[in-house]
């Protein structure tokens, strides 16, 4: 991993070629060295001092486990028992290890260092973010990920922590370079569906993209091409999530889970998209993307 490039990665980005382009017949990330780059989902997001002094009550308590540092400071009123903060950070912790060993398994990624993740009070995250996105959220990435908490682990914090692990995971082990948007939300959307044991776009998302399909509303690979679809309303960004997951879940349909992971392994370490697809799917991405559009279009 190139940490020389660390301090400009998710910085505004500022003109030139996009990061992710059709070159020679092929398509290919750019290293993030001399480019500005944009926050996963949105650019010029201002954080509180440090990140960490905003809390609740002012005090975020820390906590670790093998592979993650924890930064939290939920409403919660006793610090013992079932429903308390010990135990809600242990429940935590325990769903981003077990999130660490299904993305090395699934995805093949796995990171080296300890990653940083703080989880916040409803209302602080609300009051300290609310305004610096065009649609809603319930957690982001930016050098460690953020989340909007719970008193409990619900099944939303879960998927949640599950998303924007990938995103964290990505950024370790793939730092020399960008990742388009389709690919790195498509991922983690993937993921997330898969933490909460979907095995498959559910039937009336699918029935969602053949509507935008017969409607001429569906993205072309370009236009999902960005770093983020952080500059989307709320209607485009779902959608796109939405196609982005879906065109993953179609390439796990085709090789398995095994073909995904070696697919990734190899964008991961040689950062050539088509080629790693030729190797795995023996295709070019741009034309498996036009399979995808042409199945939903005929309704299938």
């Amino acid at each position: 991993m190139k940490r020389g490039c660390r301090h400009q990665r998710f910085l505004t980005y500022a003109g030139g070629p996009p990061p992710f382009f059709e070159q020679g017949g092929q398509w290919s990330i750019q290293g993030c060295c001399g480019l500005a780059l944009v926050l996963w989902l949105t650019a010029g997001l201002v954080f509180p001092a440090d990140g960490l002094d905003q809390g609740a009550d002012g005090e975020f308590e820390k906590r670790t486990s093998s592979h993650f540092v924890l930064y939290q400071d939920v409403d919660i009123d006793q610090t013992s028992g079932l429903r308390g903060s010990r135990r809600f950070e242990q429940d935590v912790l325990s769903v981003l290890e077990s999130a660490y060993r299904s993305a090395d398994q699934k995805l093949g990624l796995r990171p080296d260092g300890p990653l940083t993740v703080i989880v916040y009070d409803p209302a602080v995250f609300d009051r300290t973010f609310s305004g610096q996105f065009r649609f809603p959220v319930a957690g982001f990435y930016g050098g460690r990920v953020h989340i909007r908490g719970d008193t409990v682990v619900t099944d939303r914090l879960v998927a949640v922590l599950h998303h924007e692990y990938v995103h964290a995971a990505f950024d370790e082990e793939n730092g020399r370079h960008v990742l388009p948007a389709w690919l790195n939300e498509g991922v983690a959307e993937w993921f997330e569906a898969r933490s909460l044991g979907l095995r498959g776009v559910p039937s009336h998302q699918r029935r969602r993209l053949r509507v935008a399909a017969a409607q001429g509303r569906l993205y072309a690979l370009d236009a999902l091409s960005s770093p983020s679809f952080g500059h989307l309303g709320p209607e485009g960004a779902s959608l796109a999530y939405l196609q982005s997951w879906s065109f993953i879940d179609e390439l796990v349909g085709l090789r398995g889970t095994r073909g995904l992971r070696d697919w990734l392994r190899e964008i991961v370490r040689r950062g050539n998209i088509d080629r790693a697809t030729r190797r795995v799917y023996r295709d070019r991405i741009g034309a498996l993307f036009e399979d995808h559009l042409a199945a939903l279009a005929a309704g299938r």
